[in-house]
């Protein structure tokens, strides 16, 4: 074969986003410019690389081997320019993260004052929730993972770099704003709005309840932090979120906590990344970044925020 670095990179990025769409939306390009390329690997390879089921496109065995070699390719390629950027004494080039939805409140503006600090740095963020980030986690596609709740079925390293507290909020006129601090027994007995079956959060929450030997049953289960906030303005129930996307709605008085029993939960935030990977300088300067002066920062972001 005679694949150029291009289309090793287009046929990699449509595996890993299992859509031409979105392969060429990340690569700047039209969607027929991708479509090309793969039709042309596809004529050197003498195999089709790729079949349809539903909406996604799933890798051949031909398929397969061809990205398992090009991911050795470009990765060796990313050695080279990590070496020489090492030699160089400087940080620039690509630096991939992805996070859990709640992230979204907070990562961005990690990445913003690190790329302040190094201005050649390429940031790509991915925001997703649990189940998608661990599939990334599992095809190596991003340098670092950041999340809350350290998977156990793979082999990785991790740093805690920032305090998640969990909190019990609710409508400002809900019953129990009246019956404060809340025991957990009478918790229990509550409308819950939660995340999906595997989020982190809702693990932290379900072992707390295990504990006393409870167990609270949905009374509707949502696919973000942001819809869940809708539905407790709403009046639909109560839920535990995230300290860190709850800015607003408390400035605004939108939403209330509640003084619970076992409240706040306390989990750190982790940068997640392959054992035995060679991260490169990028990442491994935003890993110690994040465990030096993040929490600093965003302290600054919401000082800087409640002064406005």
């Amino acid at each position: 074969m005679h694949a150029t670095l291009k289309q090793l990179r287009l046929i990699e990025a449509v595996a890993r986003l299992g859509s031409i769409t979105r392969a060429a939306e990340e690569a700047s390009l039209t969607q027929p410019a991708v479509s090309i390329q793969i039709k042309r690997l596809e004529e050197q390879a003498g195999f089709a690389l790729f079949q349809q089921v539903g909406r996604r496109l799933h890798l051949t065995a031909a398929g397969r081997a061809v990205v398992r070699s090009s991911r050795q390719i470009l990765d060796e390629l990313a050695g080279l320019d990590d070496a020489l950027e090492t030699l160089r004494g400087e940080v620039a080039g690509p630096l991939r993260v992805s996070g859990v939805t709640t992230t979204q409140y907070f990562l961005p503006h990690l990445l913003g004052e690190f790329v302040r600090r190094h201005p050649k740095i390429q940031p790509i963020l991915t925001v997703t929730n649990r189940a998608k980030m661990l599939d990334r986690l599992a095809e190596h596609a991003d340098d670092l993972f950041i999340m809350g709740q350290v998977p156990d079925e793979y082999d990785v390293a991790h740093v805690p770099f920032l305090d998640n507290v969990l909190v019990v909020v609710a409508h400002p006129d809900h019953p129990l704003v009246a019956e404060q601090p809340v025991s957990v027994e009478r918790l229990a007995r509550e409308r819950f709005l939660v995340r999906e079956s595997g989020s982190g959060t809702r693990q932290a929450v379900d072992r707390l309840f295990e504990a006393s030997g409870l167990t609270v049953e949905p009374y509707m289960e949502l696919g973000s932090g942001e819809a869940i906030k809708q539905g407790v303005m709403a009046g639909l129930g109560i839920a535990v979120l995230s300290r860190h996307g709850l800015q607003l709605e408390l400035a605004t008085e939108s939403i209330t906590l509640l003084e619970c029993e076992g409240f706040p939960l306390h989990r750190p935030w982790n940068a997640v990344h392959q054992t035995g990977a060679q991260l490169p300088l990028a990442a491994r300067s935003f890993l110690e970044f994040l465990e030096t002066d993040g929490p600093g920062v965003l302290a600054e972001t919401v000082d800087h925020s409640a002064s406005e």
